[in-house]
């Protein structure tokens, strides 16, 4: 175990850590007497810090180009929950059975991706060996003339440079990234707790350092694993509208008023994935409740943008509700978006 001292500074290479709370490599969380549900996860030989208020336990996993829990070119590095637990539920794990750091898909959630119109900015115009920008990530190199394609991992040029500041239920994420594709930013992520009580918070910030607009998407992809347990008739998805899938979600899932219903336990490699409309243009359109109706318990998801698209993906081992918010952004200018995690359980965990 490695652990930092009060405000002292730890430097990784494109990384610099400021710690109010222990960055560990390899700790466990039952030292010292904690019998939380997130004391030994999996590849807990990364580093992270711990985040607490009494009522919820949280580790979060932070970017780092040489050892990081993930080091691919999909998803933002900022922000990865590795674990929550709350009155012994979990709500974040490892969803996939193969691990690796340079998968883009071995990730926790409730990760985001920047999603452009083109794949990553500056993708289309970029010829093979030329450079494109996925925020969050950095500078990528690509590689031929086929189209962006989300599952691929693209050579990383540039990471910009990573600042961490860690507190007691506070972490915030800064990259500074300068281009020479004409995107360069300044992109900072706050992920921190209440200081009492069950809800977890992003806030977000991006300036527009570059000589173009940063025109993207950006979504959670969430990766709710209520307990562990597998998606099936206990789980429901609830939103303050009805939704309207754009392919039959049947026999699987069915559409019941403003909530989708899983009518059957999915099977290994099964998946209720569609894209949803029935949102208006209202903010608070955007709440999503993903819920274990017989325990009673799950997550709230509230956000203080407009949805511009909205794309469910669920197979057995987790929920993804993807609301995705657009962001244009002129240079010299910044944007701000926040999103709320309220969890919540009507009783303690018997089993913890």
């Amino acid at each position: 175990m490695a652990l930092l001292k009060w405000n002292k500074e730890r430097v990784i290479p494109g990384i610099v850590l400021l710690l109010c709370t222990p960055l560990s490599w390899g700790a466990r969380l039952s030292e010292g007497g904690n019998t939380s549900q997130c004391a030994n996860i999996p590849h807990m030989d990364h580093p992270h810090v711990r985040l607490s208020n009494g009522d919820v336990e949280a580790l979060v996993f932070l970017p780092d180009a040489q050892h990081g829990y993930y080091r691919s070119s999909r998803f933002d590095w900022s922000g990865v929950v590795g674990c929550a637990e709350y009155k012994g539920h979990t709500f974040w794990g490892e969803w996939f059975s193969h691990y690796d750091p340079y998968l883009n898909d071995s990730i926790t959630g409730p990760v985001e991706e920047f999603r452009s119109s083109d794949g990553g900015l500056g993708y289309a115009s970029a010829v093979p060996g030329g450079f494109f920008v996925k925020i969050g990530v950095g500078v990528l190199r690509r590689e031929t003339d086929a189209a962006y394609e989300f599952g691929h991992r693209y050579p990383l040029v540039d990471g910009g440079h990573w600042i961490v500041k860690a507190k007691k239920r506070s972490v915030v994420f800064t990259q500074q990234l300068q281009s020479a594709t004409g995107v360069s930013y300044e992109y900072t992520k706050v992920l921190k707790l209440d200081r009492h009580g069950a809800i977890l918070t992003l806030d977000h910030k991006l300036k527009n350092l570059g000589i173009k607009s940063l025109v993207t998407d950006v979504y959670d992809h969430d990766f709710f694993m209520l307990d562990g347990q597998p998606t099936g008739p206990n789980m429901q998805v609830s939103f303050p509208f009805k939704p309207q899938p754009d392919i039959p979600l049947e026999p699987a899932a069915t559409v019941e008023g403003n909530k989708i219903m899983y009518n059957q336990e999915l099977a290994p490699r099964q998946t209720v994935a569609a894209y949803l409309t029935g949102y208006s243009a209202s903010p608070t359109d955007y709440a999503i409740r993903v819920e274990d109706t017989k325990k009673q318990f799950g997550v709230e998801q509230t956000g203080d943008s407009p949805i511009a698209k909205f794309y469910l993906w669920s197979i057995r081992s987790t929920i993804s509700p993807e609301a995705y918010i657009h962001l244009d952004i002129a240079p010299g200018q910044t944007g701000t978006w926040t999103i709320h995690y309220r969890l919540f359980a009507a009783t303690p965990n018997p089993s913890h």
